[in-house]
């Protein structure tokens, strides 16, 4: 029965991570992971194939508008089979370079289904059914999430498909129409708009992107309207019927009213993500999940002794970086060191065209918790760099404490959105004010003027391009 300091059952963003910091802490450890490649959804279905296609679908659209603006003329033609080739490719060696750094690190990849069966010890199951048993002293859950169903409609991943059935479409439809209108159906349903296809997108609530500052989701709404999106809003979806070559939904008005049937070549179901949690033995050491299937810990460890969990197993933004945060953390405190993670200061990117990009709080929080702010904000229109490359939709936008003028929340919509979000996760980490930033030379021309104008115009000293 082989030995280890610390087996993780999940080679996801959270598992990977966490094996590689043990195996650097001298920690002999072990990854338990089903799928045949390592990377889990983040890497092979989910973060990054669809940034791949969306890169791609940006080039195809811009080749066919935007370049002739420029002074290039060009026709471009659609080789689907080629972007998705192109896709998997760059997966593939991704997957790879984890491969890579478990033997750099020492890690041990136990291919297989693993569950705990009892302290101490988890039962890998392998793909032609041998049982083995693997004894540790610390069982990490990295297992992840998986999408969410909704009653009434049946995901076959052909006609009606999830976010992983979305990255593979054979062709690219007419007509589609998601579910959702959350980050992962926005993104996916970018990519086939700027590929040809007609897309609606029926969404619960009466607004887009829950959890985004209200003005933001507001602006990011309009842009993608403009671009040709259709949004039917305060939706809920009945029912699916999938036929040989098109799917019918019925909608009817969430504040009650008529159902109407929508018709589409392929429907996206995006209505989040569960916890993987089912099927892993946790009764046999006494965990119970709650009735969303998250596990509850205390700085990662769970009720049961030398069980932890991380990532989209345990509350928190289901994030890949956030579960990569977990598992350095869980691992550190593993190995006897400190281990924190300020969730505060987890930030959230939406990569559609324009990119919208967010940390810390919204208005709306700091109103409900009654907290006294100023908002400086400043448009991409009066960016240099922006109207140069003529990619001036959006602003940033920074709340800052009335009385301290710490920053408390900063969110951008407009190009490159999710790098600029970064020197903001950093002064906010030091507790940094609007005029830390504000007084801070910044490079010209860059859009990240913008984000420097934005704290200067907390206190109302904005000068524009």
């Amino acid at each position: 029965m082989a030995q280890y300091d610390v087996i993780i059952i999940g080679g996801g963003p959270g598992g990977y991570n966490a094996a590689i910091r043990a195996g650097q802490l001298g920690l002999k450890a072990a990854v338990v992971e089903k799928r045949g490649t390592l990377g889990g959804t983040c890497l092979n279905v989910g973060c990054m194939p669809s940034k791949a296609l969306l890169h791609a679908s940006e080039l195809f659209e811009a080749a066919g508008g935007e370049f002739a603006t420029l002074g290039i003329k060009v026709k471009p033609e659609l080789d689907l089979a080629q972007m998705m080739k192109q896709k998997a490719d760059s997966v593939g060696q991704l997957t790879k370079g984890i491969e890579f750094l478990f033997k750099k690190n020492k890690v041990d990849w136990v291919k297989g289904f693993g569950r705990i069966a009892g302290a101490g010890k988890v039962e890998v199951t392998a793909e032609d059914g041998q049982v083995s048993t693997l004894e540790a002293k610390n069982i990490v859950i990295a297992t992840g999430s998986e999408p969410a169903g909704l009653p009434g409609v049946s995901v076959d991943n052909k006609r009606i498909v999830d976010s992983t059935g979305a990255l593979s479409l054979p062709e690219v439809p007419k007509s589609l129409v998601v579910i959702g209108a959350g980050i992962i159906g926005l993104e996916l349903g970018s990519v086939w708009r700027r590929l040809g296809a007609d897309v609606t997108v029926v969404e619960f609530l009466d607004r887009i992107t829950p959890g985004m500052d209200g003005e933001t989701a507001k602006t990011f709404q309009r842009a993608l309207t403009k671009q040709g999106m259709k949004f039917k809003l305060g939706a809920k979806v009945t029912g699916a019927k999938a036929g040989k070559s098109d799917v019918a939904l019925t909608v009817e008005p969430v504040a009650g009213g008529e159902p109407e049937t929508l018709k589409a070549d392929y429907v996206l179901l995006a209505i989040g993500r569960r916890p993987y949690t089912e099927g892993l033995g946790l009764e046999s050491v006494g965990i119970t999940p709650d009735k969303r299937g998250f596990i509850e810990t205390d700085h990662f460890k769970t009720s049961a002794p030398g069980v932890w969990a991380i990532g989209d197993a345990i509350h928190g933004p289901m994030l890949a970086h956030k579960a990569e945060e977990d598992a350095v953390a869980c691992i550190e405190l593993i190995a006897g060191k400190a281990g924190h993670v300020d969730y505060d200061l987890v930030p959230s990117v939406v990569y559609t065209a324009p990119e919208v990009a967010w940390v810390g709080k919204t208005e709306e929080q700091l109103k409900d918790a009654g907290v006294a702010y100023k908002v400086g904000k400043f448009p991409f229109v009066a960016n240099s760099r922006a109207k140069i490359n003529h990619e001036t939709e959006g602003f940033a936008k920074v709340i800052a404490d009335a009385r301290t003028d710490e920053i408390l929340g900063v969110h951008i919509i407009g190009p490159q959105a999710g790098e600029m979000i970064g020197e903001y996760c950093v002064a906010m980490a030091f507790k940094a004010a609007s005029e830390d930033i504000a007084r801070i030379c910044h490079p010209h021309p860059t859009r990240s003027e913008a984000g420097r104008q934005a704290a200067m115009g907390v206190e109302g000293w904005t000068m524009q391009a």
